[in-house]
């Protein structure tokens, strides 16, 4: 067993030399904000989510925003001398690819369930189940959100 010097302070304990409630409070600090993050910023942000389109766009923009939070709350690393940020890879390993993506589409996904199983004399399933006496304009279609959740289902 390696020896090991260890100082009591009010504050802090020194172990060979290391501020460890630092590290320690660091890291408690990262663990309850990566919790703050799933439990309050996801789903702020994907409030109503059950009802979007989501294209391209818009999906890179949540996947942007996410990230920035995520490197705010972990930090950068400290490697062979040299500070740097995280990768997008690590950082998917880091939240267990639980993305703000994957949480929309699942929240998707239960609506649609929930809608089917509804009686047929609710609005919201007569409104799903309506179709429209007009035809639709010409040119390339508008994704509708039906075309959208069968999308998530399928890939």
């Amino acid at each position: 067993m390696p020896y090991l010097t260890v100082r009591f302070s009010r504050k802090w304990i020194i172990l060979n030399g290391v501020w460890i409630s630092h590290i320690v409070s660091v890291l408690l600090k990262q663990k309850a904000n990566l919790k703050l993050h799933s439990s309050v910023h996801r789903q702020v942000v994907t409030y109503a989510c059950e009802t979007w389109i989501v294209k391209e766009t818009i999906t890179n923009r949540l996947m942007v925003f996410e990230r920035k939070i995520l490197r705010k709350i972990i930090g950068p690393t400290y490697e062979n001398g040299f500070w740097r940020i995280k990768t997008n890879q690590e950082l998917d390993k880091i939240i267990k690819r639980k993305n703000v993506i994957n949480c929309a589409r699942a929240q998707r996904l239960g609506w649609c369930g929930h809608i089917e199983r509804m009686q047929e004399t609710r609005m919201v399933k007569a409104i799903r189940s309506w179709k429209p006496i007009s035809k639709r304009p010409t040119g390339r279609p508008k994704i509708r959100w039906e075309d959208d959740v069968k999308k998530i289902y399928r890939g």
